[in-house]
């Protein structure tokens, strides 16, 4: 009945979710909130400009000079860029650099009117690869690129372009992999990857109908996530009831009790760590970022969906196929596995002989790699260094600044009150860094203004004179005036970014330590847990930092970037912590804190560590995308999981646990029962399962 109901579930939800890039919005100016300065100089200006208007900045090079010929072909372009489709306006050019006697360079620009919604963006890659193609006509000798608003846009959506198969087939076949050498099963790995994408299906359809009808804002960086992370806890969950139900099965004649007594057992770890994640995802709702705001939500549906298929359609899988899908290692029913030393009873009785100077050891080598973490350059990333490669767009904005103001065609926007224009234009034009401010227009009691800038637009240089703008307007009396633009929206951007870190971070935290201390029933546990995590959240900071500036080559990281790696770690890297600790509680209940701090690594060993690479993996495969913000996370995520599954929780937490014994549990009453003592835990003969 189970399986029936999700595959009716999939007949209705598989086409919603073919539909969720068609609700997407990729919009710069979508990803603040309205009381952003730029945003509300962009809502004013459409008074002034079309508000659906962006510029392409065809761009012709030549060495030596364009010779007059060289002029008459690139007219013809012109009236042939002004036929295009949704080319309305009219198109500017050929402009011509000032103090070149014999111009190595001229620009075009040409508006494109884009059509409402994000259907206008997803067309928009094929109207600039016209343009290039037009450009590239009759121009033998001469560069051609196009830039520009709408070319740096175009090559975005050419970037996100087809990430959906990419990253699907990649996380897939990292999973598929993982779960073969896990299971050495040629079949069993089937039920959780069928599990994974009946959820991923599912999470997909739901937040494009909350995107459609509620608002939800999806851009292409949340759904590509949403995708990994699906895979990733998923298949987490799967592996972890898994192992608990083939555990079972050699203690139970019928499966259906078996799989009963491994979701109950296993259960409260796995709801508890769905449960961090969803409520650690959520809290990104408190964002001021638009574009971090609606991944909170994103997030959390598609863990929340995930979880669900592993506690019902997995099981009923499980359940339904009986003992052969383990073949050809099948769980037979009194086959106890017998008590024998492996790979993680000995790391366990090496780290009982010196537990504390086992985890002084690490945490001090921990807090070694956590100081690279001052080398982190998160102050955000140029549109050049935002993409892995060097796309046309790029190119073209490196001519662009070689002959051309830098801000050219990207211009400061200023509105305020119009009787106010004559001080405000004075303000505007005195700024150092405006080169040039056009005549004001004045229209329903509002005067616009646009400033060029000598410097790129994304350039902390031309950041640095938007400042400078804001703080001259902002001193007439009376003029209300607000700076935005190009330049204002990575600005307000950056500073959103700084806003929710401060806000968000100590948030989750709190949240993380109340889950942990209802779980655990203690308080000590929980503080040093969450520490272990924050610990490795460090640390994988500093690794990052170090290979983003001396081995990749990255110019810095996007400013969402710490947000988004603590956000993952803390609340991804606590569940390998918790799928620990339960199973050390409940062995401690009849063994003793250290004997079940041993038990606990021993038995949960394997599937934290299949677990831990599958999470990774799936992470990684984010740097199969060329852009510079995707493969960062990817990375960051994937060394702080691995810190997590082979540092943290074997060797850290064990050592912790086996040094403060049974003040683990404090105040709980578990605290209060005598423990096994240092020599008895120290030999090799531990038992893998509980003898009762």
């Amino acid at each position: 009945m189970v399986v029936f109901l999700w595959v009716v579930a999939m007949a209705f939800l598989s086409p919603l979710a073919g539909n969720l890039t068609k609700v997407q919005d990729n919009q710069a100016s979508s990803w603040l909130s309205g009381d952003a300065e730029s945003t509300k100089v962009l809502e004013i200006s459409e008074q002034f400009r079309a508000s659906d208007e962006v510029p392409a900045i065809v761009v012709y090079e030549k060495a030596g000079g364009l010779s007059s010929a060289d002029l008459d072909t690139i007219s013809d372009h012109i009236a042939r860029f002004a036929g295009l489709n949704r080319v309305d306006a009219e198109v500017v050019g050929p402009i011509l650099p000032d103090g070149e006697s014999t111009p190595e360079a001229v620009q075009v620009v040409v508006p494109v009117t884009l059509q409402a919604g994000n259907e206008g963006w997803d067309e928009l890659p094929s109207i600039v690869d016209e343009m290039r193609q037009i450009a590239g006509e009759g121009t033998d000798g001469i560069s051609v690129h196009v830039t520009g608003p709408a070319g740096t846009s175009a090559d975005a959506a050419e970037a996100f372009s087809g990430t959906d198969g990419t990253l699907l087939f990649a996380a897939m076949l990292v999973v598929i992999i993982i779960l073969l050498l896990t299971y050495r099963s040629p079949v069993l790995w089937l039920l959780p990857v069928l599990s994974v994408g009946f959820a991923l299906m599912a999470a997909q359809a739901v937040i494009y109908l909350l995107a459609k009808n509620a608002g939800l804002t999806v851009n292409g960086q949340s759904a590509g996530i949403l995708m990994v992370l699906v895979f990733g806890v998923g298949t987490d969950y799967a592996l972890l009831l898994i192992a608990r139900y083939r555990e079972e099965l050699r203690r139970h004649e019928d499966r259906h009790e078996a799989m009963a007594i491994a979701l109950r057992r296993a259960g409260p770890s796995i709801w508890a760590s769905a449960a961090t994640v969803i409520i650690g995802m959520l809290c990104l709702s408190f964002a001021e970022l638009n574009s971090t705001a609606g991944l909170g939500p994103v997030a959390a549906i598609g863990v929340a969906v995930a979880l669900l298929a592993m506690v019902t359609i997995l099981p009923a899988l499980l359940v339904i196929c009986g003992r052969w899908v383990f073949w050809p290692a099948r769980p037979a029913y009194g086959t106890e596995v017998a008590a024998k030393a492996t790979v993680w009873s000995r790391i366990g009785t090496r780290i009982a002989r010196r537990p504390r100077f086992t985890w002084v050891s690490i945490a001090l080598v921990l807090g070694v790699l956590a100081m690279g973490t001052f080398g982190l350059k998160a102050d955000g990333l140029t549109n050049a260094a935002g993409f892995t490669g060097t796309p046309d767009s790029v190119v073209g904005a490196e001519v662009l600044a070689k002959h051309f103001p830098g801000g050219a065609n990207q211009p400061i926007q200023v509105v305020a009150n119009a009787d106010q224009a004559d001080k405000v234009e004075a303000a505007f034009r005195d700024v150092p860094g405006v080169s040039s401010v056009a005549d004001p227009v004045v229209r329903n009691g509002y005067v616009y203004l646009e400033g060029t800038t000598s410097d790129a637009p994304d350039s902390p240089a031309a950041i640095d004179t938007l400042i400078k703008v804001r703080d001259a307007i902002h001193q007439v009396p009376g003029a209300d005036a607000m700076a935005g633009g190009p330049s204002g929206l990575v600005y307000d951007t950056a500073e959103a970014n700084k806003h929710d870190r401060t806000l968000i971070l100590p948030i989750i935290l709190i949240v993380v330590l109340a889950i942990l201390m209802l779980l655990l029933r203690a308080v000590v546990a929980p503080l040093l847990l969450l520490g272990t995590v924050v610990l490795s959240f460090f640390a994988a900071m500093g690794i990052s930092a170090f290979f983003f500036n001396n081995v990749f080559g990255f110019d810095g990281a996007d400013a969402s970037f710490p947000l988004a790696v603590f956000v993952y770690l803390v609340a991804l890297g606590i569940d390998y912590n918790i799928f620990l600790m339960t199973r050390v509680q409940e062995e401690a209940k009849h063994r003793g804190t250290r004997r079940g701090a041993l038990i606990g690594l021993t038995a949960t060993g394997g599937v934290i560590t299949s677990a831990g690479l599958v999470l990774a993996g799936t992470f990684a495969v984010l740097g199969t995308l060329p852009l510079t913000f995707f493969a960062e996370l990817g990375f960051a995520v994937a060394i702080g999981v691995l810190i997590d599954t082979f540092i943290i929780r074997s060797l850290l937490v064990t050592g912790l646990t086996l040094d403060i014994g049974r003040w683990m549990w404090w105040p709980n009453k578990m605290a209060r029962r005598p423990d096994t003592d240092f020599e008895e835990v120290s030999q090799p003969d531990l038992v893998l399962a509980s003898d009762r």
